[in-house]
């Protein structure tokens, strides 16, 4: 008895990062992730692009890397399908997308339902798609921040996990925006992360 509940308190979720950009995202779940009490461990990062920053991130901190490029598939759902095989093979059981730069097919999505989150740059459901940091101040609103949610198959509308908010100091130029949230996605994306582990991980559970 004692032995199996000790197994049970070493269970941690395991999540699969996809990436195309520098990864500064990855590298915040990465921290988190090397703290030995987090519920978490990243066991596979997948780029489609072979020359994504983030890369190196992962392979200095010993996390296997697939590089897949859409480029040498036909169809949207063969290449995603060739990340979903990856994944399972690494047994994933939630999904992060972190600057990851193609839309997923609806399949995917489906199949990934519940299992599949994203961070976005906004206090959803206010400004989803691109561009939002010159959106919201050409808008001149007061307060701004970052979301994280399921992914579903209509863009930033599914449920949300949690949020950070920073206020828009005056003279910010788009630049500045993102980067003073950027802080605040580093934070929130392990906090999200970690709350799913957690729930996902109780005894009733497992």
């Amino acid at each position: 008895m004692t032995s199996n509940s000790a197994n049970k308190s070493d269970k941690k979720l395991s999540v699969g990062v996809l990436i195309s950009g520098r990864g500064s995202n990855l590298q915040a779940l990465i921290k988190a992730a090397q703290n030995p009490d987090y519920p978490a461990s990243i066991d596979i990062v997948i780029s489609n692009k072979p020359d994504a920053p983030g890369i190196e991130l992962a392979r200095t901190a010993n996390i296997p890397v697939h590089i897949i490029k859409h480029k040498d598939f036909e169809t949207r759902d063969q290449f995603d399908n060739a990340i979903t095989k990856l994944l399972e093979e690494a047994g994933i059981e939630l999904v992060c997308l972190a600057g990851f730069m193609r839309i997923l097919g609806e399949p995917f999505v489906d199949h990934w339902q519940g299992r599949l989150i994203n961070i976005h740059p906004s206090l959803l459901p206010a400004y989803k798609g691109l561009d939002v940091h010159r959106r919201m101040l050409d808008d001149a609103i007061k307060m701004a921040g970052c979301s994280v949610h399921y992914v579903t198959a209509q863009m930033d509308e599914g449920p949300i996990i949690g949020q950070r908010a920073v206020p828009v100091l005056e003279g910010y130029s788009p630049e500045d925006l993102a980067a003073r949230i950027l802080i605040e996605e580093h934070i929130l994306y392990p906090e999200c992360v970690a709350k799913i582990a957690r729930e996902q991980l109780t005894p009733e559970k497992s």
